[in-house]
Parts: C-alpha cells; structure tokens; sequence
C-alpha cells in the first residue's frame, strides 16, 4: 500500500512538471533539446524573427539570409573594406547620408539619423547603380560616390519642419490664406494664395471624439489657453469650429501618433506653431480634409 502511495506521488510530480513546461510560450520547443548551436553564439535563439533587413544589429548589411547564429565578428563582405556607416548606427553623419539619399529620390522618409532597413535598402540601391557592391553599408567609396551625386544638405532637408510628406493641396486651399490640414498625411500647409509658407506635423481626434471635416474659419485666437472640457493646456490655440482649434499639444510632443486628441488638430513643434500663431488672422480660411 505503501508503495502504492509512493508510485502515484511520483507519477503526480512528474505530470505537475510537464505541466509547467507547456507554459514556456516564448521559448522555442526546439531550442531545450537542441545543444550543439547553443555554445556557437550566445544570441542565436534570442530572436527568431531576427533577419539581416531587422535594425537592432549594427554592420548586418549582408542580403542574404544565410548570415545566422554562427557570423563572423565582420559583416563586410570584404575584411579590406572598412564600412563608414552600417545598420544600426546614429550619428549626424547618418542624417546627412539620408538626406542625400532623400535628394537622389531613394529615401522619401525625413533623415532621422538612425541607420535602420530603409537606408540599408536606399544605400543598396544606389549601390547596384552605381556599379558598386551592393552590401547597404556605406564604405569609402560608396560615401563619395553619394556625395558626388548630390549636394550638401540644408538645414531643412537634416531636420524638415515635417516628418510626415506633405500632401498635395485640396483645391479648397489654392486662393486666400488658408491652413490646409490633410488627414490622409497627417500635416497642416499654411498657404498663401496657393503657395505653401510652412508646414508642420499634426494628429486628430480618435474615433470617439474625431475632427471635423470641411471649411471653416479661423473665428479666435489664445496664445493661452485651458480646456473647459478636459482641463489640459492648449498653448497657441486657433479655433475653427466650435471647441475644435489648431493647438501646441505636449502630449503629441512627447508620445507622436501613439495617443490621439479630443477632435482639437495637435501640432507638436511648438517654434512652427508660435511663428504661424503670430501669421494668422482670425477671419483666416481653414480647411481639413482626406
């Protein structure tokens, strides 16, 4: 009986364990019995999403696939070529680099100065252009190739007054002075009779609280301003319809696209918003559209 007892102990402890081995989810079922890859790189089953096109590794510029858990400590396909630039760098250099790229129409993104997948495959493109070998990494050759073929940026083509491109204007913004605010690319053009004096970033309402749609005029300006509603500051505010206005927003400032407003347009570099502040009037056209 005894014994009995002992054995159906046993068998309990063992289900228990199998049990709390099922609960690994982010651990691969290959990676517990799998031992002889494990001692080649400490990395190798970390991410397995990991690819040469991802951004977290530095100097990974090869194409190919194959360029796994065992690379070499040089990404290069050459130990005689020294790379200037590669995956996963951030330097002012980068940003120059990119918006370069951004004048040879190979980059239509805003220079960031962070060396990710999308400079890698501009850099791999102009690459296979330019009879060059084409590893996405910028060596010395490459970086003078690139500066051949362009001009030295301005400063507003190192840090745009937008991240987003602005979109074309709707015919409602081509006469009088009007802020043009496109929802489809998410940026306000200050327009003068048809043509764009700045631009800027915005963000809208969610799908609780959204901005209106249409034509509207400016109909009062506070350079301070409180919500009645919500209570949060609303600096440089400009409305247009009802509550709604064109306002600074810290929050947009501090955390982008990934909050939303109360149906007022947030605009997040405040120096863009004081100037245009100080340009319109109130009477002034606004028009917000798709």
């Amino acid at each position: 009986m005894q014994r009995q007892r002992f054995i159906i102990r046993t068998i309990g402890v063992a289900a228990a364990v199998a049990l709390a081995a099922t609960a690994c989810g982010p651990q691969k079922s290959e990676s517990a019995g799998s031992t002889p890859s494990a001692p080649s790189s400490p990395t190798a089953g970390a991410t397995p999403e990991a690819s040469p096109t991802t951004d977290n590794k530095p100097g990974e510029a090869s194409p190919s696939p194959s360029a796994s858990a065992s690379a070499s400590p040089s990404a290069s396909p050459s130990p005689t070529v020294k790379q200037i630039m590669a995956n996963g760098d951030d330097t002012d250099q980068v940003r120059e680099l990119q918006a370069r790229l951004r004048q040879l129409k190979l980059m239509s993104v805003a220079p960031t100065g962070f060396y990710g997948s999308k400079t890698t495959a501009a850099v791999k493109s102009f690459q296979s252009k330019n009879a060059l070998t084409a590893t996405g990494s910028v060596d010395e050759a490459t970086w003078k190739k690139i500066q051949s073929a362009s001009k030295k940026p301005t400063a507003d083509e190192l840090r745009p007054p937008t991240v987003n491109e602005v979109d074309a204007p709707d015919p409602r913004c081509m006469e009088g002075r009007v802020m043009c605010i496109s929802k489809e690319s998410r940026t306000l053009a200050w327009m003068i009779d048809g043509k764009v004096v700045s631009t800027m970033d915005v963000r809208f309402g969610s799908e609780n609280t959204p901005t209106r749609e249409g034509v509207f005029k400016v109909d009062r300006k506070e350079k301070e301003w409180t919500s009645t509603l919500y209570h949060t500051s609303m600096p440089y505010s400009m409305f247009f319809s009802g509550g709604q206005a064109v306002h600074y927003s810290a929050d947009f400032a501090a955390r982008g696209y990934a909050g939303a407003s109360h149906g007022c347009v947030n605009v997040r570099d405040k120096g863009k918003l004081s100037s245009l502040f100080g340009q319109v009037n109130v009477g002034d056209k606004v028009v917000v559209y798709w």
